[in-house]
């Protein structure tokens, strides 16, 4: 893997441990931001570690827990990090496993290297120029150094999988009025199909392994929801486009909230489904 993909799975791990270690606690520190989404001691902890990590790189972070940065701050970044220090933090407060760390890297608005860590899962995603990968890390790699899982994971190219009836996958928390009709429309096109519920980044991650064809999400996400998600979903072969544009979803924008997307595993023709 090359050097800024080390460093991101790095960073990635070393947040997730201190995420494990709130999760088994008896308290995460909940408190609810102006939109009133959940924050945890997690989110903070994971932002402060992965930031760190990111300072060597002298790229500058657009972290959900950093600085609120306008566009005018941005506007001249051709290359940045997009970073969800605690993807799914619902889950993570109901004591759901399905909560990721997101790290992408973005060049000329574009998701080019993805990293997808879900700690208490074990699972580990990561997308670059080399291809996309997935890595099943042991049952005691939380007393592991990050060295140590890094030189004995043994890991999958990405697509591994392949269902033949058509699989879509939907958030756990956030399915719309929107998206059900959606799969009423798609099973009238396909005759069957199997819905899949996922939290965080995991929808995309199981898009970019092939055990789902399609995620749609026809309600609003942040950048840093998806940037890491879709690098790894394209580095897989896979698409991930904006609804409204039907072209691969950009980023640093001067909104930094998404629109509708869809994304299509590997061998999808993507533009058949915007239904």
């Amino acid at each position: 893997m090359n050097v800024l993909t080390n460093i991101a799975i790095r960073a990635a791990l070393d947040a997730g441990k201190e995420m494990l270690k709130i999760f088994n606690s008896d308290d995460f520190g909940v408190r609810l931001k102006s939109d009133d989404s959940p924050l945890t001691e997690a989110d903070l902890k994971s932002h402060h570690i992965i930031a760190d990590a990111l300072k060597s790189t002298d790229i500058p972070v657009l972290s959900e827990e950093g600085a609120e940065l306008s566009h005018n701050e941005r506007k001249d970044w051709t290359k940045l990090w997009i970073v969800d220090p605690l993807d799914g933090t619902k889950e993570f407060v109901k004591r759901s496993g399905e909560f990721t760390v997101n790290i992408a890297l973005v060049e000329h608005q574009k998701p080019i290297m993805g990293v997808v860590l879900a700690p208490y899962l074990g699972w580990l995603y990561w997308g670059d120029e080399n291809g996309a990968f997935k890595a099943e890390l042991s049952k005691t790699w939380v007393d592991e150094t990050s060295e140590l899982i890094m030189s004995k994971m043994q890991a999958k190219t990405l697509p591994c999988e392949k269902k033949e009836v058509c699989t879509v996958v939907a958030s756990v928390s956030h399915f719309s009025k929107e998206t059900e009709q959606y799969i009423n429309t798609l099973k009238v096109k396909e005759g069957t199909v199997e819905l899949v519920s996922r939290g965080s980044s995991l929808k995309m991650c199981l898009v970019a392994e092939g055990s789902a064809h399609l995620y749609p999400r026809l309600g609003p996400t942040m950048e840093w929801d998806t940037a890491a998600g879709q690098a790894v979903v394209e580095a897989a072969g896979g698409q991930l486009f904006d609804w409204k544009i039907k072209r691969p979803m950009l980023y640093n924008r001067p909104e930094l909230l998404n629109g509708w997307f869809l994304a299509a595993r590997k061998g999808v023709q993507i533009e058949d489904y915007f239904l």
